[in-house]
């Protein structure tokens, strides 16, 4: 018999976490690079803003598809399988000689790459009791910020030693290893070889104390609930924010803050570490408000998303600064504000919905805040160069307040817990 490992479920979490870490390292390899293939490959702003969309629509389509496959096929063979093509994709990046090509690129990856929340979500659904679901959200969700955060000086290393194809090459080989190691070691809790028996049943009784529904419901009778409503249309709101921070940041800096590759790769990847600090203390604020304030398990996540919304002025006033590095601040103020709404976000779905139904939920809200980042996207390729970034930052600000707004309108009576009425 194997010997058992204590907190079994944090290492677990730690694997995803590096999971994602990989994922957003390969992503955002070419917002680093935007400023260098614009020149290379001839592009101008408007179609590098195509090349952005192409992967938001591979990423759009193909999360709510992730997640039903994980839901089918299980989490072992889906998630491996799904690091396996990005990473292929992300390789072959280095072969792109124009804007086409590379968004025919992209947009392969966004297909591969679309698995890592709803996987990540359910991971969290299958292996943790609800009062710990938004720590562990909080570190599988520090991976994104990490990914972005170790993009600039890797990318940039690996570009001005041996060319901008090998950033390519190194970041997308990344996932060939972690897809070994994931296959290797992933079981659910229920079949997990190493798991103790006091673990198991402390995640599962954990988790029964507010679950409501019985089964496995279909695909419209999830979509059709309110709280669905609810998490989708905050992270619709959300998500411009986050696109905009990994697909536009270095190119802002150059074009009107006038910073050199150097300069990039020395500050860019400060709002991500924000960013991995933000989803972290919105891990922990919530069983903060619980255990000290008595606030109900949902709207401790929800007040942490108010909270963060609010935050969301900062970045919305990056076009009155007049300093570069105040402009990295408040970039950084907003890196923190969106992952702490990201992280309690992201937990609702494992809160309110059955852990055999928190792929498709998840894959389903993030279809909808990748269609708000594409949109927005697609604004800025078309608007930057004539109206100047100044208002479609301010922007940001206001989609963050109106998507808390709209979440606690429509939760209101959609909670899982005890004798509350449910959707």
């Amino acid at each position: 018999m194997k010997r058992t490992i204590t907190g079994l479920r944090w290492w677990i979490i730690a694997l995803v976490c590096a999971g994602t870490i990989v994922n957003y390292l390969s992503r955002n390899s070419l917002g680093v690079l935007a400023p260098e293939l614009k020149t290379l490959l001839h592009m101008s702003t408007q179609q590098y803003s195509y090349v952005v969309a192409a992967f938001q629509v591979g990423y759009t389509i193909m999360q709510p598809v992730c997640g039903l496959i994980i839901d089918l096929i299980g989490l072992r063979i889906g998630f491996a399988v799904f690091a396996c093509l990005w990473s292929l994709v992300g390789c072959l990046h280095g072969f792109a000689s124009g804007w086409i090509s590379l968004a025919a690129l992209r947009g392969l990856m966004g297909l591969s790459e679309a698995v890592a929340i709803p996987a990540g979500m359910k991971v969290v659904a299958e292996w943790f009791p609800n009062k710990e679901k938004s720590v562990a959200v909080g570190y599988f969700n520090a991976g994104t910020s990490l990914g972005s955060l170790l993009a600039p000086p890797l990318v940039v290393f690996l570009s001005l030693h041996y060319g901008w194809r090998s950033a390519f090459a190194v970041t997308g080989a990344m996932g060939f290893f972690w897809a070994a190691a994931w296959f290797l070691f992933y079981r659910s809790p229920a079949d997990h070889a190493r798991i103790s028996d006091k673990e198991r049943d402390a995640i599962f009784s954990g988790q029964s104390a507010i679950g409501i529904d019985a089964g496995k419901r279909g695909i419209h009778s999830v979509l059709g609930t309110r709280r669905f409503r609810a998490i989708a249309q905050a992270r619709f709101f959300a998500e411009p924010a986050w696109q905009t921070f990994s697909f536009w940041i270095p190119l802002y800096l150059v074009t009107e803050r006038h910073m050199d590759l150097k300069e990039i790769a020395l500050f860019a990847w400060l709002p991500f570490l924000a960013a991995d600090l933000g989803g972290l203390f919105g891990g922990y604020l919530s069983p903060f408000l619980m255990k000290h304030l008595r606030v109900p398990l949902i709207w401790s996540r929800i007040a942490g998303v108010v909270l963060g919304a609010v935050m969301m002025i900062g970045p919305a006033c990056i076009g009155l600064v007049a300093s570069p590095y105040q402009a990295i601040a408040l970039f950084c103020v907003g890196g923190f504000a969106h992952q702490m709404i990201s992280a309690l976000v992201n937990t609702l779905s494992a809160d309110v919905f059955e852990p055999g139904e928190v792929g498709t939920a998840s894959g389903f809200a993030g279809m909808a805040a990748w269609t708000g980042g594409l949109g927005f996207s697609l604004l800025v390729g078309a608007l930057a160069d004539s109206i100047g970034y100044k208002p479609l930052f301010a922007a940001l600000g206001a989609f963050d307040l109106i998507g808390a707004t709209l979440l606690v309108i429509l939760m209101r009576g959609q909670t899982r817990e005890p004798g509350l009425k449910t959707a």
